[in-house]
């Protein structure tokens, strides 16, 4: 039993030392290129948010009308 325990922790810290090796592969952005990024979501995300609410709105509307 002691063996198998060996291997788990070996194989773990293996584990842990090829996730560090891939972060130092990983080119991480900017600061520049992530605020672009980040802009560029919430201002779709907003965009998507107001076209929902007034196809909500004109649901509302039509629905009403017909009941």
């Amino acid at each position: 039993m002691s063996e198998t325990g060996k291997k788990e922790k070996a194989t773990l810290k293996d584990f842990f030392k090829g996730v560090k090796a891939e972060f130092k592969k990983v080119i991480w952005p900017n600061q520049e290129k992530i605020t672009k990024q980040t802009i560029a979501v919430v201002a779709v995300s907003v965009a998507l948010s107001a076209i929902i609410a007034v196809l909500d709105l004109i649901f509302q509307f039509g629905l009403s009308k017909i009941l």
